[in-house]
């Protein structure tokens, strides 16, 4: 059987692919794409089984990928999405599977378990995704969740963070570090990803570059100080921590 692979976060679709192939190696991922016109691409160009389309993604969602194929070109889809469970519940039906992010090797393998009992797709399927339409809320096209790893004592942790939890993200040497709260306390994360790459994704009305290495959560910052010579600090709602504004940035921070 032949699948196709759409997600616009990289590392979650390169993840998605091996876990995959460990799980069911009788299925072949012909096409690992980014966003929704590539997605509709693959499925028409290699006529894949199986598709696991993301649900946000640029250019066209997941939910408008499938709905805008016809009956006898659509695979078996399962929707990749952030969205809690409540939302999902359009999804219970042996047509159609969700994997809900993160995405655990046990959620997958049962997933993988259902593909293999479910038949050919039905019409039912165009019912299932309009109701679920209905009641997700309209995507904004920005980054919703940063998936980043920290080690412990343990080993490395990979983890999927709500952006709402993000405090600040600061550019480190070969890594971006991302700093998200847990509690009381901030937690490190380390990413990949340029910060001038992410300052891209993230909604410029809640996140503000304040120096050309650190991009801070407004909802985070409890006001600012400027000390004596003049240089004006962002401080933060732990009281504890305060990050210098660069000169370049000032005007840009205060306007918003």
């Amino acid at each position: 059987m032949k699948a196709i692979v759409a997600d616009d976060e990289p590392r979650l679709a390169q993840y998605l692919s091996e876990q995959l192939a460990d799980i069911w190696p009788e299925l072949r991922i012909v096409a690992t794409v980014g966003n929704g016109p590539e997605a509709a691409a693959a499925i028409e160009r290699e006529r894949p089984e199986v598709a696991f389309l993301d649900i946000r993604m640029p250019g066209a969602s997941g939910l408008e990928v499938a709905r805008a194929l016809t009956l006898a070109e659509r695979p078996r889809i399962v929707f990749v999405t952030a969205y809690d469970q409540y939302a999902l519940e359009a999804f219970e039906a042996d047509a159609v599977d969700y994997l809900l992010k993160p995405i655990t090797r046990e959620r997958l393998a049962r997933t993988v378990d259902k593909l293999r009992r479910t038949g050919a797709p039905t019409a039912d399927l165009a019912r299932l995704l309009a109701e679920l339409a209905r009641r997700l809320p309209p995507s904004t096209g920005y980054l919703r969740w940063i998936r980043a790893s920290k080690r412990s004592a343990d080993g490395e942790i990979t983890q999927q963070i709500p952006v709402d939890e993000v405090v600040f993200i600061q550019a480190d040497d070969k890594y971006t570090c991302v700093h998200s709260r847990e509690g009381r306390t901030i937690v490190e994360w380390l990413i990949r990803i340029p910060l001038s790459e992410l300052a891209q994704q993230l909604d410029p009305a809640v996140f503000a570059q304040i120096h050309r290495s650190v991009i801070v959560n407004l909802n985070a910052v409890s006001g600012t100080r400027r000390d004596l010579a003049g240089r004006l600090h962002v401080r933060l709602r732990d009281h504890v921590r305060e990050l210098p504004v660069s000169r370049q940035y000032v005007h840009l921070f205060q306007r918003m």
